[in-house]
């Protein structure tokens, strides 16, 4: 089971350190004010409240031997310098990955020259998600796996029907590559055809609704028919 400290249970520390909990991890919620420790306790391993700014404080609760440490504090008033140092002091302890939040690419670059491993942009990325979302809404799902290229899923439209790969030509015709195959419940039901294709050839058939994985560029997977 893995282990997390969440540092700063603002809207964002809360919610993860909740969501990081009903996952199955054992996670150690840290605040400095008491009513936010209080109103969390019975919902992560451990609820503690100290200022995480103090190094003595943090060694005392093992802070060094967890997998990860979110240092989720916000970047109004003192919040910016107090997350600064909680990066530096678990820099020094010695913790190995330290994810930060921060609101703009600015204050990454302070906390990751401090010593934040990976940095966290919570407004940026829900907002590029978003974005994304309304300009191409026939992608249902997307993985980033490099900027600006993704894994998509998305289900095959009307035009696709009864198409084999060889006559759709997804990469000739929009830069993009098909990866695998599921079936709609219908093309299982009526064609017999099997529930999962991992390697589909130029001769496989595709029907209407069945999902399919792509990988291209975000611009080129956005440009896939709807229809």
């Amino acid at each position: 089971m893995k282990r997390f400290a969440v540092i700063g249970l603002g809207r964002f520390g809360k919610k993860l350190a909740i969501a990081l909990s009903m996952s199955g991890a054992e996670v150690i919620a840290i605040d400095r004010e008491r009513t936010v420790v209080e109103d969390i306790a019975d919902q992560v391993a451990h609820a503690v409240r100290l200022d995480s700014t103090d190094a003595d404080a943090l060694q005392a609760q093992g802070i060094d031997k967890l997998d990860v440490v979110i240092v989720g504090m916000g970047e109004r008033g003192r919040a910016f310098e107090s997350a600064i140092l909680t990066v530096v002091n678990l820099k020094q302890m010695g913790v190995s990955q330290i994810y930060a939040r921060a609101e703009n690419l600015t204050a990454g670059q302070v906390l990751s020259a401090v010593g934040a491993t990976d940095v966290i942009y919570p407004e940026i990325e829900t907002a590029q998600r978003w974005a994304y979302k309304l300009i191409a809404p026939h992608i249902e799902e997307k993985i980033d796996f490099a900027p600006g290229y993704s894994l998509a899923r998305l289900r095959a439209p009307a035009s696709f029907d009864h198409m084999t790969v060889m006559d759709l030509q997804l990469r000739q015709r929009f830069n993009v590559n098909l990866v695998a195959i599921k079936r709609s419940e219908k093309a299982r039901e009526e064609a017999g055809q099997e529930t999962v294709i991992n390697v589909p050839m130029p001769s496989t058939v595709i029907y209407e609704d069945d999902v399919l994985m792509v990988a291209g560029s975000d611009v080129d997977l956005a440009k896939l028919p709807q229809e």
